[in-house]
């Protein structure tokens, strides 16, 4: 029997039937809900990222290989040791007789890194990875892998000459099919196309392109100098290896953060820009008052991503260059994958990846600190 209710003019009306009550499993707060929606990512997250990092961690502290009849022993921090040791050293200049600094055509004269060792018997295990020249002193880093150093300083050296490229040239596209001109649909789709294009076909083509005898950019070069023999070695000189692969990693991958800074242009409000036209702005002060404020977060995420797909390099270098030449294009990811897979040490490939990540980990938050902070201003 229905409960009839009154309505302020009287009138009878049937009262709402009574709300049943919800299942505890299909509650959205309960915890069978929250485990059901959660489960699937973490279960991903669990398999994909924790699970390696842990194998990674345990392969750290043995001598594991890849197809050895040794048995894997427990080396404890061995690994840590011969990747971490690093001592600096300062080296004279060799004298002679009367104790004047020798010289020869190259500058002074300076003992090998063996005499070095020979004098100090404390850094038989240790070889030089850079040094700097201080007057009549050479101060060296020496490292029982002085390679990774090298790698190291290479990937930092290619986040600094990708980053101001790649995000410079997105932004300047996104302005540019952010106008209201013809034919701006068909420029987004070829600019984004190099994203979709696999980076192992770009490097390849890339690689033909800047051949010394046949290559597209030096055919350019001397037909434009008149000079048959124009054009550098780009992959084979030491001085243009790196700035030719960041230059091809940027035209690959600036496609997408042209699209991320499109979205960013299309939100801030047209108003704005009216108004700093009425109050006099020309283009320059509406770029520089308007755009590259509501640009801010967008900004820093995409110097953030860029940032960490460029301490990733690998795959530009393993096509193009193969790390040379003389370990110029050598980056941390690349030393790390041709220890542990193609001289087979997993254990201290593995402690590269380890001590890399915990650095890339350590910048990113860094970088988000610094983020939180400028929009806290």
């Amino acid at each position: 029997m229905n409960t009839l209710t009154m309505t302020e003019a009287g009138a009878a009306l049937p009262a709402p039937p009574p709300q049943r009550g919800r299942k505890a499993g299909l509650d959205q707060d309960s915890p069978f809900a929250v485990a059901a929606f959660a489960g699937p990512a973490l279960l991903l997250f669990a398999a994909f990222i924790v699970l390696p990092l842990l194998l990674a961690l345990c392969a750290t502290f043995t001598n594991h290989r890849l197809m050895s009849p040794e048995p894997t022993q427990f080396v404890g921090l061995e690994n840590y040791r011969r990747l971490l040791s690093v001592d600096v050293v300062t080296v004279d200049a060799l004298r002679g007789s009367g104790g004047a600094a020798l010289r020869d055509q190259d500058g002074l004269r300076f003992p090998t890194w063996r005499q070095v060792r020979q004098a100090h018997p404390e850094l038989g295990g240790y070889r030089e990875a850079f040094h700097l020249r201080l007057g009549e002193r050479r101060l060296v880093l020496a490292a029982t892998d002085p390679q990774f150093y090298r790698s190291l300083i290479n990937t930092f050296l290619f986040a600094l000459l990708v980053l101001p490229l790649q995000c410079g040239s997105a932004l300047g596209m996104a302005l540019l099919v952010n106008q209201k001109i013809r034919g701006r649909i068909f420029f987004r789709t070829v600019y984004f196309a190099p994203v979709v294009t696999s980076m192992v076909v770009a490097s390849i083509v890339w690689s033909i392109m800047l051949n010394t005898d046949r290559g597209l950019v030096n055919e350019v070069l001397r037909a434009l100098s008149g000079d048959p023999n124009t054009g550098p070695d780009w992959l084979g000189d030491s001085l243009f290896a790196l700035p030719a692969i960041a230059v091809m990693s940027a035209w690959q991958g600036m496609g997408f953060q042209m699209l991320v800074f499109l979205a960013g242009l299309q939100s801030i409000p047209h108003e704005q820009y009216e108004a700093a036209t009425l109050m006099g702005a020309n283009a320059w002060q509406r770029f520089v008052h308007v755009t590259l404020p509501g640009l801010r977060n967008t900004i820093v995420f995409v110097l953030v991503s860029t940032a960490l797909l460029a301490f990733g390099l690998f795959t530009q270098v393993d096509v193009m260059t193969s790390g040379g030449p003389l370990d110029s294009t050598t980056t941390v990811v690349y030393h790390s994958v041709r220890t542990g897979f193609r001289e087979q040490d997993i254990g201290y490939g593995s402690t590269i990846a380890l001590v890399f990540f915990g650095l890339v980990l350590a910048l990113s938050a860094l970088q988000r600190m610094v983020a939180a902070k400028g929009g806290a201003k």
